[in-house]
């Protein structure tokens, strides 16, 4: 076998397959696109089931990929086998409804045995038992003798649920007798290791129906996975994934970094991989938009960075270290993988920041997890309780995974139902605050009705009722009279729906019959539009002829907000790097709300060079270019699509031309000057990773600025001075402030110094120590400090101080010398005694300490008790 890198095997593969007609397409990213069932992609057809299904026409028939791929779920075996990741990368090259079996076979054979020249006798086969084609072809074309082509009942793919299924074939090598197990019955499909899984080529040709039978399929497809780590450490004669070029210079990383040798110990093995393993996955989800987070994607994120943090502390390593595993990742990987290199200071920060984070965390945690493994061991117990797992989750942030691996690796279980319990009380916690904060939304359906393909028209001045519902019903009915809240579809409308982050359109709908005021306007999620509102006056019915009545002002001052976040999206691009991406939005009459993706607080200088950049535009009086485009086209026009949302075949293009091109559905203005004036009002997080703006234009700004002028004026008025003077004036004001302040304080320095004259003389000696517990009156803790102060200074033994401030609220005071603390005075003690005797509570140091108490009849109770004990603390 010839040595080829791991970069130059991913090259041959796409090549070959280009060469055949294939398509060759970039890796999707990590996050699905419009695919809820899913968190990350995990394998290379995953970005393909609408084609594989036909909700979608593919680009091309034929396509080829190296898809990159993150899995969890085996995380815990990830650097104790030789082949388990959570990044990978699976080449593969797909079919809908084109070729089939018997070009995808030889096309295999021949790229392992011609292209990458694996030892064809070392190659093995096994095949679906009743599919006798794919045996044929693979005994009879490619010429695998029958001992090396083995049936096995697994050779099956399909989903559980039914659809596209059928058989596969998968493509094994024997890495030797060394490798394996001994048994006679050693072969593909055996555990031991020898017989190393290379490629499945799937064979979707039935659909599996709803009563569990099989039917063929009109369009046969193929899908196939060869795993570039496995065939990378067959051709590098390695005996693990871990050791191949893909990975070991990380490996190697992470030993200088540690000081640690590969392959001295077991143990540090394991943790080196991790590590390796980790930094890949970290590097490409980072790069690909996902930040950290308590949930979801950001949580798996989070998960799998944290863990790599955990090794490297079972390494020695004090430090932070994994941005440098991630600029080693960039650098093997970014020749392909370009957008790395673009991205690679945005992914530094994101980790430098989780990382310092996590650091000061895992030692809190680890200490704490430590106590109860501690108390644990003395009980006798071998499983932690689920409450204590949740307290170190949900107080310190440490994993729960991350838990239950610390507590395997010393002999002891987690309560996971316990800690799911706890779990879902917060969870219930939260859902009732946010009930009882926001309500209970409205839900409008009209599943059971089928109208066919309604549009929108801006254009169209009437239309026709084409339903009427309840505004709390989903049954339709015919007719409604004035005053009834309604929910009314059209045949064609003017009102645009709420959509992107843009409220729908108010107005009217106006008859000979009647007026429905519009309220709002939505879109179902079965296509339809939908005005809701109240009938004002007359009737209503199915069939009536209406006219379009827009509340155009309204609209007006939503194009400005909505043209604004364009403006908005690309100056912080500009400003702040090409990491930014929008991560939701309001769009409203009134302001602009934008949410992006970002790692740290904008400065008051970058906040400013936002806003000019967007009010150079909206000064440039740039035309805004509104186009309808089919998608592929309007992707190489470079218009940026927002993650998340859902495009057709055609799409809308708002195109600021020179500097913002978006597929966008919303309403815009047709030239930036019409925005009038753009002005940030604050800047803010909303979670871990994701800022927000918010901002208004136009008449929001006008009125912004009114309301600014107005608190100057009143601002003016309070400190007798005028607008133009008013900081002159303040300015004065602040230093005749002072002024009096510092006169204050002396007075109060002198009345403390008097009053603690006058109590000094009631210092009693106890055991040799000087002791003062007195009543005394105060403005404040502030002044009843200085005066503690002077006082244990003058005595220079212990000083207790209670100081009724209300009927139920007395402010309690110790003060010990370091001479009375060595001969066992403890102030936090006193304090403590002296407050729950007044019915309060509190503590703090040997030398000083503070409390609360709640009944100041009890003062004097309390004073006396502070006698008792410190004739029971002098040793």
């Amino acid at each position: 076998m010839k040595y080829l890198s791991g970069n130059e095997i991913r090259q041959k593969y796409l090549d070959f397959f280009k060469e055949r007609g294939h398509l060759v397409l970039p890796s999707a990213s990590l996050i699905p696109h419009d695919d809820p069932t899913l968190l990350l992609i995990g394998a290379g057809m995953a970005p393909f089931k609408p084609y594989f299904t036909g909700k979608v026409k593919p680009p091309a028939t034929r396509i080829t990929t190296c898809q990159k791929c993150v899995r969890t779920g085996d995380i815990e075996n990830v650097g104790r086998t030789a082949r388990h990741h959570t990044y990978f990368e699976m080449l593969g090259n797909f079919s809908f409804g084109d070729y089939f079996k018997k070009e995808v076979i030889p096309w295999a054979w021949e790229f392992l045995t011609k292209v990458l020249e694996l030892p064809a006798d070392k190659l093995w086969i096994t095949v679906y038992p009743k599919d006798q084609e794919a045996y044929d072809l693979w005994h009879d074309v490619c010429g695998v003798p029958a001992e090396r082509i083995v049936k096995l009942e697994d050779n099956w793919w399909e989903i559980t649920s039914g659809g596209p299924c059928g058989p596969d074939s998968e493509i094994h090598i024997d890495l030797g007798e060394e490798r394996g197990c001994g048994s006679p019955d050693c072969g593909p499909g055996c555990d031991c290791g020898r017989f190393l899984e290379l490629w499945n080529l799937v064979f979707t040709q039935y659909n599996k129906e709803p009563d569990g039978s099989y039917t063929p399929l009109q369009h046969k497809n193929i899908d196939t996975g060869l795993g570039l780590e496995r065939v990378a450490s067959v051709l590098q004669n390695k005996p693990s994934n871990f050791e191949t070029d893909l990975i070991f210079p990380i490996i190697e990383y992470a030993c200088r970094v540690s000081g640690k040798t590969y392959n001295a110990d077991p143990k540090d093995d394991v943790s080196l991989k991790v590590i390796a393993d980790h930094a890949r996955s970290v590097t490409f989800m980072i790069g690909d938009g996902i930040l950290p987070s308590n949930e979801g994607r950001g949580y798996i994120l989070r998960r799998v960075l944290r863990r790599a943090i955990r090794h490297g502390r079972l390494l020695g390593i004090r430090k932070e270290f994994l941005v440098g595993a991630a600029d080693l990742v960039i650098d093997m990987y970014g020749d392909h993988y370009t957008d790395l290199r673009e991205k690679k200071s945005y992914i530094e920060k994101v980790i430098a920041m989780e990382e310092n984070s996590f650091l000061q965390t895992l030692e809190q945690g680890t200490d704490l997890l430590n106590q109860k493994i501690d108390a644990m061991r003395k009980a006798g117990s071998t499983v932690l309780n689920g409450e204590d797992a949740f307290q170190l989750y949900d107080t310190f942030g440490f994993p729960w995974e991350l838990t239950e691996e610390i507590l395997e690796e010393q002999g002891f279980t987690m309560d996971k139902e316990g800690f799911e319990k706890a779990m879902e009380a917060q969870r219930e916690r939260a859902r009732s605050a946010r009930n009882d904060k926001e309500g209970k939304p409205v839900l409008y359906e009209t599943r059971h009705l089928k109208l066919g393909t309604l549009t929108v028209d801006e254009a169209s001045k009437n239309g026709k009722v084409a339903a009427i519902f309840p505004a709390h019903d989903t049954q339709p009915i015919q007719n409604a009279k004035s005053g009834d809240e309604l929910a009314v579809i059209l045949t064609n409308t003017a009102f645009h729906a709420e959509g992107g982050g843009q409220l729908g359109d108010t107005g009217r709908l106006v008859s000979d019959k009647g007026i429905f005021n519009v309220t709002d306007t939505k879109k179902l999620p079965d296509g339809y539009t939908i005005q809701l509102g109240t009938l004002e006056q007359g009737t209503l019915s199915v069939g009536d002829e209406v006219e379009f009545e827009v509340n155009l002002k309204r609209r007006a001052d939503i194009a400005r907000n909505h043209t604004a976040t364009h403006l908005l999206h690309a100056a912080l691009k500009q400003v702040l790097g090409s990491h930014v991406n929008q991560a939701g939005s309001y769009v409203g009459p009134d302001r602009l709300r934008f949410d992006f993706s970002h790692f740290s607080p904008l400065t008051e200088e970058e906040l400013a060079q936002v806003e000019d950049i967007v009010n150079e535009k909206i000064l440039d009086a740039v035309d805004v270019e509104i186009s309808q485009q089919e998608l592929e086209k309007a992707r190489e026009m470079g218009a940026m699509a927002l993650f998340g949302e859902k495009y057709g075949k055609i799409v809308r293009v708002v195109n600021v031309p020179g500097y913002s091109m978006e597929l966008c559905g919303g309403v815009h203005v047709s030239n930036t000057s019409h925005i009038g004036l753009f002005k940030i009002l604050s800047e803010s997080s909303v979670g871990a990773g994701v800022r927000r703006i918010e901002a208004v234009t136009g008449r929001g700004a006008l009125a912004y600025t009114r309301e600014l002028e107005n608190l100057i004026g009143e601002a003016a008025t309070a400190v007798k001075g005028r607008p133009n003077n008013l900081v002159t004036r303040i300015s004065a004001l602040q230093e005749d402030l002072r002024a009096e302040k510092h006169r204050a304080d002396e007075m109060e320095k002198k009345l403390v110094a008097a009053q603690a004259a006058s109590v000094t003389a009631d210092a009693k000696d106890v055991k040799g120590v000087a002791f003062l517990a007195q009543e005394v009156k105060v403005q404040d803790v502030d002044a009843l400090r200085k005066m503690g102060d002077t006082l244990r200074d003058k005595t220079g033994g212990v000083v207790v101080l209670a100081a009724p401030m209300s009927a139920d609220k007395v402010n309690i005071l110790v003060m010990a010398s370091k001479e009375a603390v060595k001969k066992g005075i403890h102030a936090g003690k006193i304090a403590k005694a002296v407050a729950q005797t007044m019915g309060g509570n509190g503590g703090g140091r040997p030398d000083m300490a503070q409390a609360g108490g709640k009944d100041a009849s009890k003062v004097q109770e309390g004073l006396a008790r502070a006698l008792e004990l410190v004739e029971s603390q002098i040793q």
